[in-house]
């Protein structure tokens, strides 16, 4: 899905479309905001790469995201939304596991106590 979409334009996609992942039930949008921006970024930037090749770099990457929140969720807890966002930038459809997807954390179980 190589375009030159902004992300403001996929931001306003996601917020839209943010209740249909089967990960956000009881979730805002904000919550997962920053993970599918950087899987948006990740993806414009990985172009030929698939999820499975990158999922390590990324995990690591998101540590120092810069638009992460201080004490943001950790990896686990938002993997879900990043990998949305991955293949939707990138056009991949990837053994994706609806299922394993809605029973994963949420980024409000890594909040600071």
């Amino acid at each position: 899905m190589a375009d030159n979409r902004t992300w403001d334009q996929e931001d306003l996609w996601w917020r839209e479309n943010f209740n249909s992942r089967p990960y956000a039930s009881g979730y805002t949008y904000d919550e997962f905001r920053p993970a599918y921006r950087y899987g948006f970024e990740s993806g414009r930037h990985n172009m030929g790469r698939n999820w499975k090749d990158v999922e390590s770099d990324l995990r690591t990457g998101w540590d120092k995201f810069e638009h992460r929140p201080a004490g943001g969720s950790a990896w686990e807890n938002i993997k879900d939304a990043v990998r949305d966002a991955w293949n939707r930038v990138t056009g991949q459809r990837d053994e994706v596991d609806v299922d394993k997807m809605s029973q994963a954390s949420s980024p409000k179980s890594s909040r600071n106590t």
